[in-house]
């Protein structure tokens, strides 16, 4: 780990230029130099989450909207050929001394002033701004340790119950093991979990107890396969708002469906139209929660629900609640929350019990509806974020 490094010592200047107030005559942006050379080219070069170090640290430093990036090089490591735009490239060239490139280098420093912090491409950070809570890849074993940490993050950000106890576990290990390696997009997968999810949910229409419980399963291997998805977004540092809104949408397609399907089986086995009449309601509250969770995501300029800010939880996030009433505000999300009810009807199933399964799923809808209703009625000023 880096622990106060010397070429790492300007992080503290520069996170008071982030965190203190900024004068009219302060400068905007932080100058952030980053280290491509053949000191760092072992450890840039080595694949960390699936990609290069290198590109990890760009991808982390291109997050900054208030630092200037130059990204020193000597031609020892392969740059990607476009930089993000708060970026620039500077080739110095060593001439057969590494005491001339130290000395460019130092010049550059002192052209871009003393806030100037410096980090190594041969760096992992979880953190955008924390360059000195790093670990700096040399070999394998430092390259395992920073696997593990970034890979760890990932799985500390899980919400769900069943998802922290079970789904995450899994989906992540399978991350790691082969996704990671694989040439494959994060909304490739997304999509396919999508597909997985509503062959699940025709198995559960048609009735029999071997297609109920085979298809809870099927939508049980759903929700692991789009928690791969997620991890492979995360780890690659692939985050982007067409992912969350794909992600979003395939969900809710999904959770429809499914909702749809458990009548379907309840009206074709030994039910009656009564059945079909309670996931009809149910699947229309659900829309109705999807159609104002999305008039949310465009207001409040979001791509995942759970960072909208609801009237029920005082103006925040579901992600961050806090205050009275948010462990209660916990709790039902969490029985809600897909994770909890594909396990739950995996048992009721196994059990013969889908008229359970749909009365819960009922009940799930109608909270949606009344919390959605309730974020209609009340006023922007409510839900704005806090100044």
């Amino acid at each position: 780990m880096i622990n106060g490094a010397t070429e790492l010592s300007p992080v503290a200047r520069a996170a008071a230029v982030f965190s203190g107030p900024v004068s009219v005559a302060a400068r905007t942006t932080v100058p952030v130099i980053l280290r491509a050379t053949e000191a760092e080219a072992t450890g840039a070069r080595m694949q960390v989450g699936g990609i290069r170090v290198i590109e990890r640290a760009i991808r982390q430093l291109a997050r900054l909207r208030d630092v200037h990036v130059v990204v020193v090089d000597d031609g020892s490591i392969p740059l990607p050929r476009r930089l993000p735009r708060n970026m620039e490239r500077r080739t110095i060239a060593a001439d057969g001394d590494n005491g001339d490139l130290e000395a460019g280098i130092e010049r550059l420093r002192t052209e871009l002033g003393p806030e100037t912090a410096m980090v190594g491409a041969d760096v992992v950070w979880l953190q955008p701004a924390r360059f000195d809570k790093g670990t700096r890849v040399v070999d394998a074993a430092s390259r395992r340790a920073a696997n593990d940490s970034v890979f760890w993050e990932v799985e500390r950000e899980t919400v769900g119950l069943v998802d922290r106890i079970l789904n995450q576990k899994i989906s992540s290990r399978l991350t790691r093991l082969l996704l990671v390696h694989l040439p494959v997009a994060p909304a490739f997968v997304t999509l396919l979990a999508g597909f997985i999810g509503l062959y699940g949910a025709l198995l559960v229409a048609s009735g029999t107890w071997l297609g109920v419980v085979t298809g809870f399963a099927v939508l049980e291997g759903y929700v692991i396969l789009d928690g791969c998805a997620n991890d492979l977004a995360r780890v690659r540092l692939h985050q982007t708002a067409l992912g969350a809104w794909l992600d979003t949408a395939v969900g809710d397609f999904v959770n429809v469906v499914m909702i749809l399907a458990v009548g379907l089986g309840l009206w074709h086995h030994g039910g009656t139209i009564l059945d079909m009449k309670m996931a009809l309601a149910a699947a229309g509250m659900t829309l109705f929660y999807v159609a104002v969770c999305y008039r949310e995501l465009m207001r409040q300029g979001e791509g995942d629900v759970m960072k909208l800010r609801w009237w029920f939880a005082y103006g925040q996030a579901l992600k961050n609640v806090s205050g009275a009433g948010s462990n209660s505000i916990k709790n039902v999300m969490l029985l809600g929350r897909r994770d909890f009810v594909i396990l739950l009807a995996i048992g009721l199933a196994y059990f013969d019990q889908l008229p359970v399964v749909l009365l819960y799923l009922l009940i799930i809808g109608i909270v949606r509806a009344a919390g959605a209703l309730g974020q209609l009625l009340t006023p922007d000023w409510r839900v704005r974020p806090p100044a």
